[in-house]
């Protein structure tokens, strides 16, 4: 997947793509469908497929000291939309200048002349230019203008509700990761380099890979039954394990990171990527008496999530 960075100077394999407008934080299955839109006339014009996207997100640069709220790093977003077929993601950076667009302007100049797209797909919702003052009927209008089709995607619906980042975010905080995958339309995941830590599960019998996870919205803290994915180095691989999300409360620590059991598991991960799939909640954080309760306690957790895995 070709990923541009500029609409200045496109080079003319860059440009005609069929492709979806949106922010894609999750990659949902209501992104989905709008890809889908768009891959569709790709298909059919043997136009490239493409995504239209900005970082930062747009919300994170109107309010940059608010809290963390994105369900996935910019990486892996990339990652999910190369899944999908997707061959060129145009990630224009998010700053003052963009922000200044007017909807006119930005139809003019980023999407028609700047990228030269020949489609966009975009949500009923969706709102660009300075202000969020353009619709999509404005869209709509500009394409006719500056030379790209536009295509309007219904909103998605699942349960009766609409899929929405807020919708899942909220399932993810309740400890209810199966509903958020339902509206994923895949397991959320948390991917990342593994650190070096205090090494304490390693002298407790459960070696763990630690992952920082700034920057990004926090499900419920506890501990997880999980899948993972080693995605680079002599291990990379498809496990299961048992994950903790948390600030080890235990230890008196207070910044949330991710420690990751994989089960079967020999080897060292330090700097390798991993994708670890929430795929169950087994338990909040807790504090135990002793370090003897603590391990027992482990113990009983890779127990459950091994059931649970296994029953997949």
């Amino acid at each position: 997947m070709r990923v541009i960075h500029s609409y200045h100077n496109t080079l003319p394999a860059d440009r005609g793509a069929a492709a979806a407008i949106g922010n894609f934080d999750g990659v949902h299955l209501g992104h989905q469908s709008v890809i889908d839109i768009a891959r569709a006339t790709a298909e059919q014009t043997g136009a490239p497929l493409g995504v239209l996207t900005f970082e930062p997100h747009p919300r994170a640069f109107f309010a940059p000291q608010a809290a963390a709220f994105r369900l996935m790093s910019p990486v892996a977003r990339r990652n999910r939309l190369a899944k999908l077929g997707v061959t060129h993601l145009y990630e224009l950076p998010f700053d003052a200048a963009l922000a200044a667009l007017t909807p006119e302007a930005f139809a003019r100049d980023v999407i028609g002349h700047g990228l030269g797209l020949s489609q966009v797909v975009i949500g009923q919702d969706f709102c660009f230019g300075k202000a969020r003052a353009g619709t999509a009927a404005d869209l709509v209008r500009f394409g006719a203008e500056f030379g790209f089709d536009v295509s309007i995607a219904p909103l998605l619906e699942t349960q009766g509700a609409q899929v929405s980042s807020t919708a899942i975010r909220t399932a993810l905080s309740e400890g209810r990761p199966q509903d958020a995958a339902a509206m994923l339309g895949h397991w959320h995941r948390l991917e990342g380099a593994v650190l070096h830590g205090e090494k304490r599960g390693r002298e407790l019998g459960f070696p763990t890979a630690n992952m920082d996870v700034s920057g990004l919205h926090l499900p419920r803290l506890g501990v997880y039954a999980v899948q993972v994915d080693v995605l680079t180095g002599p291990h990379a691989g498809h496990y299961t394990g048992a994950a903790s999300l948390g600030t080890r409360p235990m230890f008196g620590e207070n910044t949330p990171n991710l420690e990751t059991f994989l089960f079967d598991f020999q080897g060292d991960l330090y700097g390798e990527t991993l994708s670890v799939a929430l795929v169950d909640y087994l338990r909040p954080e807790e504090t135990f008496a002793s370090l003897e309760a603590f391990i027992a306690q482990m113990h009983a957790d890779c127990d459950r999530a091994r059931a649970l895995l296994s029953a997949l």
